[in-house]
């Protein structure tokens, strides 16, 4: 049988997002199904103590997570949440937020300083048979885009619709961090692109005025702005699987109350003078939020442009880290269960939910009902530890599994992961 391959392609005939899409964006909810609308959501809204979604989807890269799941979050900024109001996901908020002391023709004319440096990124994932959108910020003329790396996460293919032109490209990733949520794309055969204004995320103060610019609602076209002004610098927000226990935690983000959307992320955060100070990535507009009482209004969270450039040079360079992925990324083809108590939890180990056909795994042997222990030696005591074991790995790189099977036989085998999706 042949090994499966996937690369990531051009999306024909791209319009923009399919009608079933999500928007990309990972945004303060409930609870996962009330999250879920005809946009994926991959923007990340880490806010109070409250019960979040993460629909940072099933691709793992090495792995698939069977289900996605809700995750519970909190912010050194703030105090315990009470209960949030329900979210209307993927609207629109163009223009629709003001900073203070400023109209909507001042947002706005920010914003059109902006708008010819933004792209439109529109994924396809491909194991999940679903689709997103989000937005990614042109650094070169010649194609390469700065974007939040769950805006990519996933995806089997991605298209990008440039702002100035119009035009549509394929894209790969040139590499990823998972831990900075920076990901950086190289659009095929652009030229004479509209590069952003960078400013200098040092220089960024409390109270000073800010405009939110992106995809939101993830339906292409001319961006939408959302004014505000930075409220907090240096915030952390940490998020918890409630599934498996894995945590992700950004530090250093910088706050705002622009109402930042699903769509938004990857979009940028720019000053007056319209120069990029942060990365879109978490908002909670949408949703109601008391503290003490009194409504705290929208909550959003941008990624210093300092740090994400940093790490766009460092993914740039070629130089991959205990944090940066360089090119391809290693693929197994198996899906696994964080909800799972494997084995009855008498085996402690990653639990295999499925297998792909023709993949990998399959090939080498692995099954449904079988226990991943091992990843070149080294225990597997949860989907969350298979997960970063398997992260380096690159297509045509060798690894040793080792696993128990169903009937409590303990097997082993070398492997060399095929191209997958980005984690």
């Amino acid at each position: 049988m042949a090994d499966a391959e996937l690369e990531l392609s051009n999306i024909e005939g791209d319009d923009g997002p399919p009608p079933n899409a999500r928007t990309s964006m990972w945004i303060a909810s409930p609870s996962l199904q009330n999250a879920r609308h005809s946009n994926r959501l991959r923007n990340r809204a880490l806010v109070g103590s409250a019960v979040i979604a993460l629909a940072a989807g099933l691709g793992l890269g090495g792995v698939l997570s069977k289900g996605s799941p809700s995750v519970s979050a909190s912010s050194e900024s703030m105090s315990a949440a009470s209960r949030f109001g329900s979210s209307s996901l993927g609207t629109s908020a163009s223009s629709s937020s003001t900073a203070t002391g400023s109209g909507r023709t001042d947002v706005s004319s920010i914003a059109d300083k902006v708008d010819p440096a933004l792209v439109d990124v529109n994924t396809v994932l491909g194991f999940q048979e679903e689709a997103a959108a989000g937005t990614g910020i042109v650094l070169s003329s010649s194609g390469e885009v700065l974007t939040n790396n769950h805006v990519i996460n996933g995806a089997t293919a991605i298209s990008v619709r440039d702002i100035a032109n119009g035009k549509a490209y394929s894209a790969t990733v040139v590499g990823y961090d998972i831990t900075n949520d920076v990901a950086v794309l190289q659009l095929h055969d652009a030229s004479g692109l509209q590069t952003a204004s960078i400013g200098n995320s040092s220089n960024v103060s409390v109270g000073e005025t800010v405009v939110g610019v992106g995809n939101a609602g993830g339906i292409g076209g001319t961006p939408s702005a959302a004014g505000g002004t930075v409220t907090a610098l240096n915030q952390s927000i940490t998020a918890t699987d409630q599934g498996n226990g894995s945590s992700e935690q950004l530090t250093d983000l910088i706050e705002t109350n622009a109402a930042i959307q699903p769509g938004d992320s990857g979009g940028s955060l720019v000053n007056s003078s319209g120069q990029v100070i942060a990365i879109d990535t978490a908002g909670s507009a949408g949703l109601s939020f008391q503290s003490g009482g009194e409504s705290a209004g929208n909550r959003g969270y941008a990624i210093p442009i300092n740090e994400a450039t940093s790490v766009a040079k460092e993914i740039e360079s070629g130089s991959s880290s205990s944090t940066v992925h360089i090119g391809s990324t290693g693929f197994l083809g198996v899906q696994i269960d964080s909800n799972a108590q494997a084995a009855g939890g008498s085996i402690p180990g990653a639990e295999v939910a499925g297998v792909i056909t023709g993949s990998r795994a399959q090939v080498a042997g692995l099954a449904v009902g079988d226990v991943i222990t091992s990843v070149n030696g080294q225990t597997v005591a949860s989907a969350d530890a298979l997960t970063k074991l398997l992260e380096p790995l690159h297509p045509g790189d060798k690894v040793t599994i080792g696993w128990t099977n169903s009937l409590g036989q303990t097997e082993s085998a070398s492997v060399q992961p095929s191209s997958g999706p980005p984690r």
